[in-house]
This record gives C-alpha cells, sequence and structure tokens, in this order.
C-alpha cells in the first residue's frame, strides 16, 4: 500500500529487456533502479508485446516491496507511429501484440474494451509519431478519440515536447511523462505525478476519465545519448529502415490479426 502520501510519481514509458529487441535491461533491475529513485511505479510499455510485463508477474510478490507495475504497450500502427496502450488488469487482447493495426481500429478495439490509449512522443521522428506521419488531416482527426498523450519524453528533443504539451492543452488531454528508457542510464529521466494512488491498471485508467487533463502533471531531464544524437547523418537511413521494417511485420502479421479481429467482433456482437 502506497504509504508516502497521495501523490504517486511513475514512469509511463519504459521498455525492458524481456519484451523489446532493444532494450537492455531486465524489468527486476528497471523497477529497482526506479524505487531507488525514489518513484512509486511505472508502465511496462514494451514494443508490441506483453513478455516484458508477464516477466514481473512471474516475480515473487515479496520482491515487490510495494512498488506497482502496470501492464501497458507501445504499440506499431500502420499510419500513425507509436500508440500507448493501457487496459484493465483482467482485459487480454492478443491483438494488441500483433502491429500494424490502422488507428482508427485500434482506437475502437481499445474503447470497446475499457481500455485509454494515446500517442507516444507525438511530435517525434517520422514513421514514429502520430503528427508526423500519415496525411495531416488524417491525424487530426482522430486527435480527440485519445485519453491522453505523452506530453514529455526524456529522449525527445524540446520542442517535440513543447509542442505535445501545447496539443494536450488544446484537446484538454492528459500529458503523461515518461524516459522511454532502453538502457540503464536513462530510467526515470522523465515522470508523471498523480494526486490520488494508482495501485491498479483500473485505477488509471477512471482516474484519466475522471479528471481529464487533471489527471496528471509531468516532467523530467533530458538524455543525451539517444541514438539520434549518435548516428547523425544516417538518421534518415535508420527512420527510412523502420519503416520498411513496420511496413513488413504489418503484412506477416495480417492473416493472424484478421483471424484475432474476427473473434473480437464475433464476442462484441
Amino acid at each position: 500500500m502506497h504509504e508516502r502520501g497521495m501523490d504517486m510519481k511513475f514512469d509511463m514509458h519504459c521498455h525492458t529487456r524481456e519484451g523489446s529487441l532493444d532494450g537492455k535491461v531486465p524489468v527486476e533491475e528497471y523497477a529497482r533502479a526506479l524505487q531507488e529513485k525514489g518513484f512509486d511505479g511505472m508502465l511496462v510499455t514494451d514494443h508490441n508485446s506483453y513478455n516484458g510485463y508477464r516477466a514481473w508477474k512471474g516475480l515473487k510478490e515479496e520482491n515487490t516491496d510495494g512498488f506497482v507495475v502496470l501492464k501497458g504497450i507501445e504499440y506499431d500502427t500502420v499510419d500513425a507511429g507509436h500508440i500507448l496502450v493501457i487496459m484493465p488488469e483482467d482485459v487480454n487482447l492478443r491483438i494488441l501484440e500483433l502491429r500494424g493495426l490502422p488507428v482508427r481500429f485500434l482506437i475502437e478495439i481499445v474503447h470497446r474494451h475499457g481500455g485509454i490509449l494515446g500517442p507516444a512522443h507525438p511530435c517525434g521522428e517520422k514513421y514514429l509519431s502520430i503528427l508526423n506521419t500519415g496525411k495531416y488531416r488524417n491525424r487530426l482527426a482522430v486527435m480527440d478519440k485519445f485519453d491522453f498523450l505523452e506530453g514529455f519524453n526524456a529522449c525527445e528533443p524540446g520542442d517535440s515536447n513543447r509542442r505535445a504539451r501545447e496539443i494536450a492543452d488544446g484537446f484538454g488531454l492528459p500529458a503523461f511523462g515518461g524516459s522511454d528508457a532502453h538502457k540503464e542510464d536513462c530510467i526515470g529521466l522523465g515522470y508523471t505525478i498523480f494526486p490520488e494512488e494508482v495501485a491498479c491498471e483500473s485505477d488509471l485508467i477512471g482516474l484519466v476519465r475522471r479528471k481529464g487533463s487533471g489527471a496528471c502533471a509531468c516532467g523530467g531531464t533530458y538524455y543525451a545519448r539517444t541514438t539520434r544524437e549518435r548516428i547523425g547523418k544516417i538518421k534518415g537511413i535508420l527512420l527510412q529502415s523502420f519503416w520498411f521494417y513496420n511496413r513488413l511485420g504489418s503484412i506477416l502479421r495480417a492473416r493472424k490479426r484478421r483471424r484475432e479481429l474476427k473473434k473480437l467482433y464475433i464476442r462484441i456482437r
């Protein structure tokens, strides 16, 4: 049980070695590092996978020491970049581990099953963020369907975060903050402060729905050793390769997605 007062401090964008191909830190070490930095919890947001969260659930309860680990995912859409998704703790959808859905389908599925979602680094790099992917009118057409957006990402430039906060203010959305850490030295650089206890995913979902833009505050420190900073001029090549990677992944998983979608819509009807 949370004992430090009403406010709770979370890192809302965390990648683990168990769940992300580019993650370097095991989930248990990640949680321990955040605890040492004074955090109360974290949202595991591995790329199209819940394996990091599954690894945490496999740990013995006594190892958690009251630290809250929430189940999330960073989903790669085919047309709107990366979207952070949070589902109720008793909802498990296989479709969310099969990247490549159009964002409109993703929004419908998540909301029909009681979850919330919002763009990660919405003003970030091409192909990775909603405002730099697809046609401008299509991007804005779905913005009011989101429940939050990422207003501070420790691996984004200051201007990207500033514009993200302006969008959050314009649409009245809560702005989450997270480190987007894949390596140990970035853990905990971004944070979100919640004004009441968040002990599970349903607590967070309820808080966001009840308080809207007043559900949290965010901030942090910028990470200076991101991949984009180190690779310099070849960044464009890397981003183009991601586009091919995402498109290929979407094509390869199309049959499985159709099968899972059929199951979901049969249940809905």
